[in-house]
């Protein structure tokens, strides 16, 4: 129950790939598009009998651009019941800033379970040639390298868009998020299927279908797996930590999230979509 909430803040960069990207040939690079989306979380399915019921909220604020980077606030609120009275509330809650090219990224993230006191982890990171410096404030200084290798959110969401453009399957990335205690790296898997074409009717229509950025936009089925990087290296575990499926859009929106934590699977349907003025680059 736990894991669920501690991982969940992973879903920041997927949840949140209501991101849109200009396109055209920049869509790997472009300016992003300014808004808040809103996901509604309810149970799927439990695997086990431990869950018998899951809600919540996801909000998401963006904005920025390719001159000045990208600013995210992200709020996650949750609660499973898994049963006899047992309520586990969780409050989850992100700031960050991103370099446009990927090179710099700053993270603010609280997360509060029931009535416990906070934990809070503050911190940066910033590109070297073929490394990455992270200087953590919280929960406890700490200065440490990784791999040049490694991409921070919304570089993760410009290379899934761009591997879809060019008409890949995979992608592989190891993914740096400031999650967890800050020192968390994920190895992710995307498997990325064939393009919907935009005159194909969603199943379930919510904001992002109606909204007039989205109509004559193509879409593709994405699920992305995520691996505690560090059990793989240690023990060569395959099993993800968890995965998300969702439609995205070549403009970099995603709609019918599916989050996949191995126990219970949850939904999160978009209920708003609002695009926000966006300042332009100068």
């Amino acid at each position: 129950m736990v894991h669920f909430f501690r991982t969940s803040l992973g879903v920041m960069a997927l949840a949140a790939v209501a991101v849109g990207v200009s396109g055209g040939a920049e869509a790997a690079n472009g300016p992003f598009l300014s808004h808040q989306a809103l996901y509604e979380l309810s149970l799927v399915k439990s695997r086990t009998s431990s869950i018998n019921s899951a809600r919540g909220r996801i909000l998401y604020n963006f904005a920025g651009n390719s001159c000045e980077g990208y600013t995210s606030e992200f709020r996650q609120v949750s609660e499973l019941d898994s049963g006899e009275g047992k309520i586990t509330l969780s409050d989850l809650r992100s700031n960050s800033w991103e370099d446009a090219a990927g090179k710099s990224y700053r993270f603010k993230i609280e997360t509060r379970m029931n009535d416990t006191a906070s934990s809070q982890v503050d911190g940066s990171a910033e590109r070297d040639g073929d490394h990455i410096n992270v200087k953590l404030k919280l929960p406890a200084p700490k200065n440490f390298t990784l791999d040049g290798t490694t991409v921070f959110p919304t570089e993760q969401i410009q290379r899934i868009i761009a591997a879809a453009k060019e008409g890949k399957s995979l992608l592989e990335l190891s993914v740096y998020d400031g999650s967890d205690n800050g020192e968390k790296v994920y190895n992710t898997l995307t498997v990325i299927g064939q393009p919907i074409p935009a005159d194909r009717a969603a199943s379930s229509p919510d904001p992002s279908t109606s909204d007039e950025h989205m109509k004559s936009l193509t879409r593709w089925p994405v699920t992305v797996s995520y691996f505690d990087r560090e059990a793989q290296q240690k023990e060569g575990e395959q099993t993800p930590v968890y995965a998300m499926s969702f439609e995205l859009y070549e403009n970099g929106v995603s709609r019918a999230l599916v989050l996949d934590y191995n126990d219970f699977v949850i939904s999160g349907a978009m209920g708003k979509f609002d695009v926000k003025d966006t300042k332009p680059c100068n």
